[in-house]
């Protein structure tokens, strides 16, 4: 990965670095690494990699005082996690678009550049002496909860995935026109994939992720669906785990919210299944 960093961040409780990450000729991974300052020496903690949403920075889930990200990164860096905030290159909807129309030429879309970044981003954390391996989990929002449908699922070095404010019926989303926040009347004209609707929705994204836990964050005047959709699609991935025997793995949280991320359910998931003890609530 030719790893390079810069201190960028110094507070009293965590310390935030700077990455850049080699993956190929003329594409790099890039994001800042969020470090607890009470780390002891020997010790290997999990790690939550959170990631923003379209238009969005490595800088907003950290400092930036934004509603939809509650700065993440720091609460969890407080809370004892290592945390990794990755940039996506859903950024300036004048490149990222036509780069995602380039890739279509060749059968791929813009998810084949982030799974190579996120492949590496992966295998440089697992060769930090205070990383845990076997408890990296990722948590994002908007864009960033579609990122969470379709990267974990083929990258089992994530052994968490959360969805926050994107699950729902994703074929009525992109072809329907019985509802206002269908993309037939949205400007993201390169979200549609051919023959999607005949293979995989939300659900069955999710269904990949199986033995490994799922959670979906939902607010309920979050403009990206409705209620009744998302619940609709999670209860096929319940039915799937529960099944399975492995319905304590899967949970969803609805909220009185909008689009953004709610942490209250969500940071109880990633205390269980990454198995760090949750600090004392406060009074």
């Amino acid at each position: 990965p030719n790893s390079r960093s810069r201190l960028i961040y110094n507070t009293d409780r965590w310390t935030g670095y700077d990455v850049v990450l080699d993956v190929f000729p003329d594409l790099v991974a890039w994001g800042v690494l969020v470090l607890p300052r009470d780390l002891k020496p020997g010790e290997r903690r999990p790690v939550v990699v959170v990631q923003h949403g379209r238009n969005g920075l490595p800088e907003n889930l950290v400092v930036k005082d934004i509603s939809s990200y509650r700065q993440v990164a720091a609460r969890l860096a407080e809370r004892g996690f290592i945390a990794f905030v990755p940039h996506n290159l859903y950024r300036s909807e004048a490149r990222y678009r036509p780069l995602n129309r380039k890739a279509n030429t060749v059968k791929a879309t813009l998810y084949s550049f982030l799974v190579h970044q996120h492949d590496q981003i992966l295998r440089w954390l697992n060769t930090l002496e205070f990383v845990d391996g076997a408890r990296i989990a990722f948590y994002g929002n908007s864009f960033g909860g579609e990122t969470a449908l379709r990267v974990p699922p083929v990258l089992e070095g994530y052994a968490v995935s959360i969805s926050a404010s994107y699950f729902n019926q994703w074929t009525r989303k992109v072809a329907g026109t019985d509802h206002p926040f269908t993309y037939l009347f949205t400007d993201e004209w390169e979200v549609p994939v051919f023959n999607a609707g005949h293979t995989f929705d939300h659900s069955e994204l999710a269904y990949l992720m199986v033995p490994r836990p799922f959670m979906v964050e939902r607010g309920h005047h979050d403009h990206v669906s409705n209620d009744e959709w998302v619940a609709h699609e999670y209860a096929r991935v319940r039915r799937l785990y529960d099944m399975l025997g492995l319905g304590d793995r899967t949970a969803i949280e609805f909220f009185q919210g909008g689009h953004g991320l709610r942490l209250e359910g969500t940071l109880r998931f990633l205390h269980q299944h990454l198995h760090w003890p949750a600090p004392p609530e406060r009074e």
